[in-house]
């Protein structure tokens, strides 16, 4: 049995499995979490473990294998929702920038949230903080590439970048 043959005839199903099990996590997309089932079948074909195998058992072994990342991966990192504090129509674009948690009265946690924006920050490229500075004024991702002469895909490109970059800095 080849893989490709295996991911043709799984693909459609596994890609309803992925938004489905989405809907509950916003720091990833469906595209996220396809990639990270196709890896672990390649692992599980690597080792012969989907010799003989009905794609309905296949299926069910993504399902569980991805329940249990997200669970994992929900327990491991701490979250910053910059989408919570743009909610608060009180908020400046500093405090947004700083991710400071006004109801946190944790000064240690406060200090640290300044040290991750402030590595953040350094490593983004000039194209990046002018995406995230868009973003953070509620403009859309058309709205955006037509500020910044760009097309909606790249602005949807950078901000996966920048939301890859803020996976090392947030996620423990």
């Amino acid at each position: 049995m080849n893989f490709d043959t295996i991911v043709e005839r799984i693909s459609p199903t596994l890609k309803n499995i992925t938004y489905k099990l989405n809907g509950h996590f916003t720091f990833f997309n469906d595209d996220d979490l396809l990639q990270e089932s196709l890896l672990h079948l390649w692992l599980e074909y690597q080792e012969g473990k989907l010799e003989n195998k009905t794609d309905s058992y296949i299926l069910q072994g993504c399902y569980f294998y991805l329940k249990n990342y997200l669970r994992r991966v929900n327990t491991d990192m701490k979250f910053v929702s910059i989408e919570a504090l743009l909610d608060d129509e009180n908020t400046s674009s500093k405090e947004i920038l700083s991710l400071r948690d006004k109801h946190s009265e944790n000064d240690l946690d406060n200090l640290n949230n300044k040290i991750i924006v402030e590595n953040l920050m350094k490593s983004f490229d000039k194209r990046e903080k002018d995406v995230l500075n868009l973003i953070a004024r509620g403009l859309t991702t058309r709205e955006i590439g037509d500020k910044l002469d760009i097309s909606h895909v790249a602005v949807i490109k950078i901000t996966n970048k920048i939301r890859g970059k803020c996976g090392k800095y947030v996620w423990k």
